[in-house]
């Protein structure tokens, strides 16, 4: 165990990484602050549904104590998978077994209030959001926020997803649009105001492709479903075409055009969604994304290894903060504790976000069963 006097640790971000870090150390009795910038819990929409794997997700929620609760929240029914064609003809269906718990689904703001709520009151700073790290790279580092307040920390850990602050002090790299982007549709009620939608997707994920364009449903818990509109265009296609991110008709003409022949089954993705749409271009981190050694940084997840999502992203986030806080727990010093976790986190991302390169361009594929590990935002 750590005989050191206890390290100032800042967590910068209160996603599922940041969160099953903090837990784990503390299951081992070490302090951590979290710092994020929502203003609170609640402060947006957390985002679709998650599979969480058994070989990795699992793995730190097992560590971390909140496996058994973790199952009695998911959705093993979610495995569920569907694909189509165009025309709405089924190519390919996947049906969970009894009892079958490889990757069940859960709610991106179920995991997070599991996390949560298992953490000590008050580790969570919510409206902190960091503008810089500064101090010398053999510690203390200083962490400075927008609000104006200034903590030092002997290990800042950069679980601040894609557009890291944190990723600032060890590495140059910034994301990289891969030249597909998803558009975001939400259905509620969908047993009562959309069962021809609800019949379609099932009780997982449905999706058709023609290597364009695809258009892939998620079931959420609360009778939701939440699709996305997946196309090879410009990141600013929206702009481009003379819309706002406001004008959903105008989006919706403009989507209807391109997928004109499809089925009209289909084409309800499109045209009976409830609200306006959401804009999420996919941005992937260079390959390979290394730094030299900081004994005072640490990065998890995206901060670290922004992939397309293809079912990896939350995954290896959580077993990059598991084993990175059990690194911390086992280690005399942060210095040793970083350096052990980056010898096994950074060979492991390489060689995923190498698999993964390019990529999105997966997403488009009408072939079989490349959404069978697709993961929601």
């Amino acid at each position: 165990m750590n005989t050191l006097p206890a390290p100032r640790i800042a967590i910068i971000g209160a996603g599922p990484g940041g969160l099953t870090c903090a837990r784990i150390l503390q299951q081992h009795g070490i302090t951590a602050t979290v710092h994020d910038r929502d203003a609170g819990p609640d402060a947006r929409d957390q985002g679709g549904t998650l599979d969480l794997h058994a070989d990795n997700g699992q793995i730190a929620l097992r560590e971390a104590g909140l496996l058994e609760e973790f199952f009695r929240l998911a959705r093993p029914e979610g495995q569920e998978m569907r694909q189509m064609d165009p025309e709405a003809t089924l190519l390919f269906h996947q049906v969970p077994e009894e009892g079958e718990r490889v990757k069940p689904e859960i709610d991106r703001g179920q995991l997070r209030d599991l996390l949560l709520d298992s953490l000590l009151p008050g580790t969570v700073r919510w409206g902190h959001t960091l503008q810089a790290v500064a101090g010398p790279a053999e510690g203390p580092r200083q962490l400075h926020f927008t609000d104006g307040t200034t903590i030092e920390a002997d290990l800042v850990i950069g679980a601040d997803g894609a557009w890291s602050t944190v990723r600032r002090a060890v590495s140059p790299a910034v994301p990289r649009y891969s030249g597909v982007s998803f558009l975001e549709a939400w259905f509620h009620d969908v047993e009562t105001r959309h069962p021809d939608v609800a019949e379609l997707v099932g009780q997982g994920s449905a999706a058709a492709a023609d290597g364009d364009r695809c258009l892939f449903a998620q079931r959420s818990s609360g009778d939701h479903i939440r699709v996305y509109v997946i196309q090879r265009v410009p990141a600013d296609w929206i702009t481009g075409g003379g819309l706002t991110l406001q004008d959903t008709d105008g989006i919706r003409a403009l989507l209807m055009e391109r997928f004109r022949d499809w089925s009209p089954r289909l084409r309800r993705l499109i045209t009976d969604n409830d609200g306006p749409y959401v804009d999420r271009p996919i941005f992937a981190l260079p390959v390979p994304h290394t730094w030299e050694h900081n004994p005072t940084v640490a990065l998890l997840g995206d901060a670290a290894h922004l992939m397309p999502p293809l079912g990896v992203g939350v995954n290896l986030a959580m077993l990059d903060a598991c084993e990175l806080a059990l690194a911390v727990a086992h280690h005399d010093t942060v210095d040793e504790a970083v350096s052990a976790y980056e010898k096994t986190m950074l060979p492991r991302s390489t060689e995923m976000a190498r698999l993964l390169d390019g990529a999105a361009d997966h997403l488009l594929s009408p072939e079989l069963p490349d959404f069978a590990t697709a993961e929601g935002h």
